[in-house]
């Protein structure tokens, strides 16, 4: 059965099930979530605990061995197994063959990356469903981080103004561990109530960390200063720059798919599929394409990949020129209506 992790408490209470997966690439979300299912079987009596990081080449008969054979000094027991690589089909089908049959005195909770979308179609998942609750954990997205701070502050009675949310949202960015951790260094220097700006722009430090991915949904969105703020802190991180112009321009043409389809009468869910966009990651080119209409984001990714095209040659020493303001040169042909006049040289 797979849930949101915010239900995740509600359907623990509501029945038993033999495992709990925890998947995701948000670390602080995961944790979470694997902490509170821990802290339910804990409630419930399940005292004995062994955790198990499967690594490759990782053999099963040692979990199966624990979860056949109890500790004499307790008769229900934990069994966590955590991936360090992506979850194998072979791990899989283990799964899948031994959760049925689990005694009650027995139960998992696992923890690994996202499973993508051949994993989650596979024979074996689906026959892990019925038994166990499925939790993905998504990045926060950038126009969630708002209210996600300002929901984590109201646990501790405290409120910030609008002005200073967005301070802290910048910050923050993309580092959701330093955003709690933040959080809660304001509920430890402060009391209750509306918090003070100067005193919480003061505390709060500079800890954003920036994903090339991340320069995909402030480009569609057209959000200027975001973009350029994102580009900025891949620059000062020594991102490389052919990873940052290949996902900016793998997005312009997905976009570009997507738009030629829709433009061509193409249905809105057959346009999609034709681009290979699905859940979450076509939120974003959706949300783009109720911005401008389909022809005018042909004629805009046209010109974007064209620019993409000449950043690869200055990237690569073949065309003089700086590299950085030629990634900016393409985000900004995305985000503008026209082509800024910025020299590429």
């Amino acid at each position: 059965m797979q849930i949101r992790a915010e239900s995740l408490a509600e359907q623990l209470k509501r029945r038993s099930f033999a495992a709990v997966w925890v998947h995701g690439d948000e670390p602080l979300l995961q944790i979470e979530a694997c902490d509170l299912a821990r802290e339910h079987y804990r409630q419930a009596g399940f005292s004995e605990r062994q955790v198990f990081v499967i690594e490759r080449g990782f053999k099963t008969d040692e979990v199966d061995a624990h979860a056949q054979a109890l500790s004499l000094f307790a008769n229900q027991l934990l069994i966590e197994l955590r991936w360090a690589t992506k979850p194998s089909k072979e791990h899989g089908e283990w799964l899948a063959k031994m959760l049925p049959g689990l005694p009650d005195s027995v139960r998992f909770i696992m923890s690994s990356a996202r499973l993508d979308r051949a994993a989650t179609e596979a024979d074996w998942y689906l026959s892990l469903e019925p038994f166990s609750l499925i939790v993905p954990v998504y990045p926060v997205e950038r126009h969630e981080l708002a209210a996600w701070i300002a929901q984590r502050l109201a646990r501790q009675k405290q409120r910030l103004d609008p002005e200073s949310l967005a301070l802290v949202c910048e910050r923050v960015e993309g580092n959701l561990l330093a955003a709690q951790q933040e959080i809660r260094k304001l509920g430890l220097l402060f009391g209750d109530g509306d918090l003070p700006a100067n005193d919480v722009r003061e505390a709060v430090l500079n800890v954003a960390r920036y994903d090339p991915a991340d320069l995909t949904e402030a480009m569609f969105s057209g959000d200027l200063a975001r973009s350029m703020r994102t580009l900025r802190g891949l620059q000062a991180e020594s991102a490389a720059e052919p990873l940052v112009l290949w996902v900016l321009a793998e997005a312009v043409r997905s976009m570009l798919r997507l738009a030629s389809a829709m433009a061509s009468g193409t249905p809105q869910p057959m346009a999609l599929k034709q681009a290979r966009l699905f859940p979450p990651r076509d939120r974003i080119y959706l949300q783009a394409l109720r911005r401008d209409d389909p022809k005018r984001w042909m004629a805009r990714c046209t010109r974007a990949l064209r620019l993409a095209a000449q950043t690869d040659r200055i990237i690569k020493g073949l065309q003089p020129g700086d590299r950085w303001q030629a990634l900016e040169s393409v985000i900004l042909s995305v985000c503008a209506d026209q082509v800024p006049q910025a020299a590429l040289s």
